[in-house]
């Protein structure tokens, strides 16, 4: 693992994502980090979260508009993606306790983690399609 470096960077980028109650891309997190660190460039931008996502310190989610997001909250959750607004969702619902020793001890693998997304309609898209 490469050493940290940047830190007041990296610290900005981390209380930035922190900062928001969307799962932000790298756009639209960049264009927040630009107000407080004007000289940042995107390419650090994307390193940082590249490492931080590695340490565990946030998450990567791949979703259906094939935008990579960040999620700042890096304890166990759940998420849903509407497929066709694609807001993600942090949803407030039990994590299933043991999934990590069901999977591997069903399926002879080892897992480190895992992520699961529900995907479908949000409320909001609902009410416009009727």
């Amino acid at each position: 693992m490469s050493a940290k470096r940047n830190t007041i960077q990296r610290q900005i980028i981390l209380d930035t994502l922190r900062s928001f109650d969307i799962h932000p891309s790298v756009d639209i997190l960049y264009a927040e980090i630009i107000k407080i660190h004007p000289t940042i460039s995107k390419a650090t931008v994307y390193r940082n979260l590249r490492q931080l996502a590695e340490e565990g310190e946030i998450t990567h989610l791949a979703v259906t508009d094939d935008v990579a997001r960040y999620d700042g909250n890096a304890t166990p959750h759940y998420h849903f993606a509407c497929k066709l607004c694609y807001k993600i969702i942090d949803l407030e619902m039990p994590c299933v306790e043991g999934i990590n020793d069901i999977v591997q001890r069903n399926h002879g693998i080892n897992v480190d983690k895992h992520e699961i997304l529900f995907l479908g309609t949000c409320g909001e898209c609902m009410l416009s399609v009727v």
